[in-house]
């Protein structure tokens, strides 16, 4: 069973070919429409997803009721909320297709049975947490000390695919700035491309 989004997201150099055989074996494809919820806040999560081919978001409400996004899942990514699938915690995020979305999940039991069963698992499950821990800080410290362009142009660059089909308001939440804000930082880089 060959797979481009499992062979990318366990690219890790010490799997062997039959643990990642086995591995890849444990995930069953599922489908989501547009608008489906993957999972809802008070939940607790049992799985975890690799996103084959689709757009996903994660978010929280706020204290005044308003959707605040907090990550885009995009292409070949882990569809995860970490905390309520290895605490065993009822979720304060809710997670939605923004696109219609191919995955690839694994529920918690089976990988735990494969965590202990394959030593090369747990040290890939080391490195990717701490590289989404780096790239988690990363992006709070980039809150403050760049500008709401900047953080806009480096979206961009990083998963295009949000700028084209997330809505404004899910990304100015990401971004952390109001939808005229955002509206007005595109009209700008369209009328000075080269400005930024």
């Amino acid at each position: 069973m060959s797979n481009t989004s499992l062979e990318i997201c366990y690219d890790f150099p010490f799997f062997l070919k039959e643990e990642l055989y086995e591995i890849f074996q444990a995930h069953k494809k599922v489908s989501f429409h547009k608008g489906d919820i993957i999972l809802q806040e008070g939940k607790t999560a049992n799985e975890y997803y690799i996103l084959e081919k689709g757009l996903a978001r994660s978010f929280v409400t706020d204290f005044n009721g308003n959707e605040v996004t907090t990550h885009f899942f995009a292409d070949n990514e882990i569809v995860i909320e970490v905390s309520s699938l290895f605490q065993r915690i009822p979720t304060q995020e809710n997670i939605v297709c923004i696109t219609d979305c191919t995955c690839w999940k694994l529920s918690f039991d089976e990988f735990q049975e494969l965590f202990h069963k394959i030593p090369n698992l747990r040290e890939w499950g080391r490195a990717w947490m701490s590289q989404q821990l780096f790239a988690y800080k990363q992006r709070s410290v980039e809150m403050f000390t760049l500008s709401a362009t900047r953080r806009y142009l480096n979206l961009l660059e990083q998963k295009p695919q949000v700028v084209r089909w997330a809505p404004l308001k899910q990304i100015a939440s990401y971004l952390g700035v109001t939808d005229t804000s955002l509206s007005r930082i595109r009209k700008e880089l369209v009328s000075h491309p080269g400005k930024h």
